[in-house]
Parts: structure tokens; C-alpha cells; sequence
């Protein structure tokens, strides 16, 4: 008897706005698919974090180094698989983690930006203030057809928005 080995978890870049759920969908999603998850946020330095949390959008040169240790990780997690979360709004910045990560897929998750003000206004103890949603909205470069993955709206309830996304990824022949 044969077997057909069965294809290796991928791993996602959970990506979109602030406040469209990624740290809320990114460890539903790696549940579903059995792998881990890790936290965008959490590879920013520390001088990031600062700028944000007193309403200064970040610029090319500060994602850079962030970019590159969502990179790495995600270089890492290649053949074994993983979620991890990243805004990625710029084809260059997808780009930058691909080169990293050559397999790796994006979750855009998508919304009206009504509702994602309303998220954001009702978040606690995040550093990402709410004025800077519309530089967000700004640099935002949805993903091109030439581009592995799919998007996602957030519309309904964190376990819908996941359903949702894991049958994209699924349907899209992105997930096991």
C-alpha cells in the first residue's frame, strides 16, 4: 500500500488595517490548522511601539527591522507551518516577507472602515491609537492575483470570520 505524504502546513501572515481582528483570528486560524501562532506586535522594537502609541504612523525604515523578524520566523516555521500576524499593507512588505519566506501565504482580512473604528474605539490597553487608522487605510495595498492568499471581510463573530477564512485558505488549495 502506498501512501501520498499530505502536503505541509503553510504558514500565514494574518494581515489588514488595524483593528480588523488580526491578534483575535491569527491563533483561531493556526488552531484550526494545528500549528502555532505568533504575535506581530511582539516583533516590534520597543522605539515602535513608542512612536505609534503617540500617533505617529511608522515609515519604510522602522518596519523595516520588524519585517525582517516576522521573517525570520516565518523562514523557520517553513515545512512545519505557523500563523503569524503582520500588517503587510504594502506589496513591499509581503514581498520583503516572501524573500524570507517563500511559501508563505496572507490572510487579508477586510472590512468598511466604520466598523473597524468602532473595534478599535473599543479595544483596551492596545498602543495603536485610533487616528491613525486612516494612514493605515493609506498605505493599504490590496492583495494582486499574482499574490498567494485570499481575503477575508470581518463581518460576525471571531469563530465566523475563522470558518471563513480556514475555508478560503482551504478552497484556495493554501491549507491542508
Amino acid at each position: 500500500m502506498s501512501s501520498t505524504p499530505l502536503p505541509a502546513p503553510p504558514v500565514v501572515v494574518v494581515m489588514g488595517v488595524a483593528g480588523t481582528g488580526k491578534t483575535t483570528i491569527g491563533p483561531l486560524v493556526a488552531r484550526a490548522l494545528g500549528v502555532p501562532y505568533a504575535e506581530g506586535d511582539d516583533f516590534h522594537p520597543a522605539a515602535n511601539v513608542a512612536k505609534m502609541a503617540s500617533g505617529v504612523p511608522l515609515d519604510d525604515a522602522d518596519r523595516g527591522p520588524w519585517l525582517d523578524a516576522i521573517g525570520a520566523w516565518a523562514h523557520g516555521r517553513e515545512g512545519l507551518g505557523g500563523v503569524v500576524s503582520s500588517s503587510a499593507l504594502k506589496r513591499s512588505y509581503r514581498d520583503r516577507l516572501r524573500a524570507a519566506a517563500p511559501g508563505a501565504v496572507f490572510l487579508h482580512l477586510t472590512g468598511e472602515r466604520e466598523l473597524i473604528e468602532r473595534r478599535m474605539a473599543g479595544r483596551k490597553g492596545h498602543f495603536m491609537p485610533v487616528a491613525l487608522l486612516d494612514s493605515q487605510f493609506a498605505a493599504l495595498e490590496p492583495l494582486q492575483g499574482d499574490e498567494a492568499g485570499v481575503a477575508v471581510d470581518v463581518i460576525g463573530t471571531p469563530e465566523e470570520i475563522t470558518d471563513r477564512a480556514v475555508a478560503a485558505l482551504r478552497a484556495a488549495a493554501l491549507a491542508p
